[in-house]
């Protein structure tokens, strides 16, 4: 397989930590030059000298503010254009969907949908003067089979790949691909959230949570952010130029659907 990716460049976004991080972290190794893209400058810091020997820098700007991710995005333009984008963020809070409001929505549409189309339409030209885009967006198995209990979530993530099979029919022409990771119960601070919220609504302890979660899964464990990067990698390379509009679930086999 080709998977070199010396001379391309990759903005990716959530990437202080977790599945956004080892991503990151994948890229570098393959030989991309990396901006990683949060909110917190110091993590982003200390990301910066996990990744591999490049040319690698970090934007800062909170996602909940769209004129701040244009502000730095326009920054890291500056320097020199992006072949590879990877959308990524924090999932929404959890809750009943009857029990949201207007502004739950608003706010996770925010961080996932608005953040991603603006990051699109900044990076599409170089893209397409390039003739090489790779936008891979990390997203969620309840695109599948909506997830009890992440009623805003389910919604949001639901548009998302919407957008995402859209803007892949538009843009296969140009060498430009996207397509969607559907991650499943991965160790990351989320799942961590998730666990301790379960065992307080419960009344279970953590450890108990934990064992339910891992019994609904084939595999009988989660997975970790380094088996989502791996497919990120892929997706993000030569290799991955004729997979286009897909949504890829790595999950263990524990989404209920074909």
């Amino acid at each position: 397989m080709d998977l070199d990716l010396k001379g391309r460049r990759a903005l990716v976004c959530g990437s202080s930590q977790g599945m956004g991080l080892a991503i990151a972290k994948e890229l570098s190794d393959m030989g991309a030059n990396v901006t990683l893209f949060a909110r917190n400058e110091e993590s982003l810091k200390k990301a910066l000298d996990q990744l591999s020997p490049g040319d690698h820098d970090y934007l800062v700007a909170d996602f909940d503010d769209l004129e701040a991710v244009k502000n730095a995005i326009d920054v890291g333009l500056s320097k020199a254009p992006y072949q590879i984008l990877i959308n990524n963020s924090g999932g929404p809070a959890p809750g009943p969907l009857a029990d949201a409001s207007l502004s739950d929505f608003e706010i996770a549409m925010n961080r996932h949908l608005h953040v991603s189309h603006i990051l699109v339409q900044k990076l599409l030209e170089g893209m397409k003067d390039a003739g090489y885009g790779r936008i891979v967006n990390i997203i969620s198995t309840s695109v599948k089979v909506p997830i009890a209990g992440l009623g805003v979530s389910n919604t949001v993530r639901g548009a998302m790949a919407s957008w995402a099979k859209t803007l892949a029919n538009e843009l296969g022409g140009f060498g430009i691909t996207v397509n969607n990771i559907l991650p499943g119960f991965i160790n990351t601070a989320r799942i961590e959230s998730l666990v301790a919220g379960k065992s307080k609504k419960l009344g279970k302890s953590e450890i108990e949570v934990e064992k339910e979660m891992k019994n609904t899964i084939p595999a009988g464990r989660f997975g970790e952010p380094e088996e989502i990067a791996a497919y990120a990698g892929l997706l993000s390379s030569n290799s991955g130029a004729y997979i286009n509009g897909t949504s890829l679930r790595i999950d263990g086999g524990r989404t209920g659907s074909i």
